[in-house]
Formats: C-alpha cells, structure tokens, sequence
C-alpha cells in the first residue's frame, strides 16, 4: 500500500496496472510495477462439535417449548446482525429438538 507524497491519501493503482494515481489531489507515481493482492475471507462458520457434543456441553435452561410444552432447554448465543446490534440468544428443547431464537 502506498500514500501520496502531497496530501497522505491512500495512492489506487490504475486501470493499466503500472502506476499509482492519488484519487484526491491527482499526484501519479510511475516506474514501479503495480500489483494487486485481493484477500477474500470465507464467512462460514466452522463447526468444532459434532451434535451429539454439542449438545452435551451447551447450558442448560429452564424454559418452556412452544412446540411440545417440556421445561428444559439449551442455549447458545450468536452474533447474527450488525456488531452494534445486540446477540441473539437460541433455544432447542432437549425432549423434541425444536429451536427458536430470542432477539435481546
């Protein structure tokens, strides 16, 4: 990454790939070779406990099930909005396995 030399601003490299342009006051820089590193970072989750191990250490909780009226649940929390928004909180019944989240 480079900065312009006049006004700091972050330099772009142009359509041709051979030099640097500066898109705020106009400055250019030639004679380097220009390249351009794209890292893309994959936003799936990776799933470190398979369902029978989740379910053993996740909390457990008393609440009732919609679906089938049992007073157990597990729980978990995750971050499924903005960063500023705040978490939500997933219960599974542990009789009948049915889920439902709660926006806190």
């Amino acid at each position: 990454m480079k900065f312009c030399p006049k006004c700091e601003a972050r330099l772009k490299i142009d359509s041709s790939d051979s030099e640097f342009v500066c898109p705020k006051c106009g400055y250019s820089e030639k004679g380097t070779k220009a390249t351009k590193h794209v890292k893309t970072e994959s936003s799936s989750t990776i799933n470190v406990l398979d369902e029978k191990e989740k379910k053993e250490s996740l909390p457990v909780i008393k609440i009732e099930c919609t679906k089938c009226g049992n007073n157990e649940a597990v729980w978990w929390m995750l971050q499924t909005r903005s960063a500023d928004e705040p978490t939500t909180q997933f219960y599974r019944c542990v009789k009948c396995s049915y889920t439902w989240r709660n926006y806190a």
